[in-house]
């Protein structure tokens, strides 16, 4: 009978005894003493993080750190974009100056273990790719031998052109700018031949140019592109955080929870939209949060899908199909461990 077993024992059983809230963490209190989750963001690429006419950043990691500050804060306002060249985001998160990086920033090992960073989650499948001129006649990338190419210093997409080119045995002349602005604009003004980055990256920067209709993204891809939300070592529970704030976002529509119906799903039985929205267990205070965490999210943004088609779909200048990005279930990578 239970009732005979340890106090201890009864840890080890599911479902016996529910869980305690747990205290802040040093990043959490942080957060909340300052009052803004800060996350580094890029300078300035369409569809994954620039600002509008009014200065408000937008974009797909743009959000990715309001859906933070929504699970803290209850406010997906309550955030700080600090504008990083490619080069610095290592370095910007490991002295504190920002909580999240959040700037279509590439999951690698070395960036993972020796620039002690933790990646919470991938929000985008990418691949690196290059944008060239339509008069140009290049079809594919062999063509580019004896090109200069624009890159970003400090980038993997600066490496990765460097990897491919020695694999491939193509001679070709580096263009190096500190900041991925400089880079296009450089592209754009003709001192390069090319420009290499992440796929999605090269159609939100063809989509800015003058005339879009004149450039063209290879179909081949180089290299594999994980794009990620990444926190320093040294804080599990802000690590939890961040990854599951995402994970609400996929789980949200995987369940079919948008924003327009995130109240009336309040009152959905589906055990699994209840525990997504605090109507049951105590997922959020087992991360130090309160229980309607995941419902703030998706009240102030929406679910991933929502997100996805607002700044980077069809119906946007960059229109770019869901394609590897899509839900499992539609074909795609994008699946997350259950919230329960």
């Amino acid at each position: 009978m239970l009732r005979y077993l340890p106090a201890f024992a009864l840890l080890l059983l599911p479902g016996l005894a529910a869980a305690q809230a747990v205290a802040p963490g040093p990043t959490l209190s942080a957060v909340r003493a300052k009052g803004s989750v800060d996350c580094a963001v890029s300078p300035g690429t369409p569809g994954f993080g620039a600002p509008d006419s009014q200065g408000i950043y937008r974009g797909l990691d743009p959000d990715s750190c309001r859906a933070v500050a929504a699970a803290v804060f209850g406010d997906a306002n309550r955030v700080r974009f600090v504008p990083v060249p490619g080069g610095q985001r290592p370095t910007i998160v490991q002295t504190g100056a920002v909580d999240i990086v959040t700037s279509a920033f590439t999951w690698t090992h070395s960036r993972d273990t020796a620039n002690a960073l933790n990646f919470a989650a991938i929000n985008f499948y990418d691949g690196q790719s290059f944008l060239v001129r339509r008069s140009a006649n290049i079809r594919t990338s062999r063509d580019l031998d004896g090109a200069a190419i624009c890159a970003t210093a400090g980038s993997t997409s600066e490496l990765n052109v460097a990897d491919w080119a020695r694999a491939n045995n193509i001679r070709y002349r580096p263009v190096v700018f500190e900041r991925a602005d400089e880079a296009r604009n450089a592209y754009a003004a003709g001192r390069c031949d090319s420009y290499s980055t992440d796929a999605s990256q090269l159609a939100a920067i063809r989509s800015s140019l003058s005339n879009p209709a004149e450039h063209v993204v290879l179909e081949e891809r180089i290299s594999k592109e994980p794009l990620a939300l990444a926190v320093r070592h040294g804080d599990d529970q802000w690590l939890d955080i961040v990854r599951w704030s995402f994970y609400a976002l996929v789980e949200a529509e995987e369940l079919g929870v948008t924003q327009a119906n995130v109240d009336e799903m309040l009152n959905s039985q589906i055990p699994a939209i209840r525990r997504l929205l605090g109507q049951s267990g105590d997922h959020g205070p087992m991360m130090g949060l309160d229980r309607r965490w995941a419902y703030n999210i998706i009240k102030a943004l929406g679910n991933y899908g929502e997100i996805y088609e607002r700044n980077l779909g069809l119906s946007t200048p960059i229109g770019l199909e869901r394609g590897v990005n899509n839900l499992w279930n539609h074909g795609g990578l994008m699946y997350v461990p259950p919230i329960r």
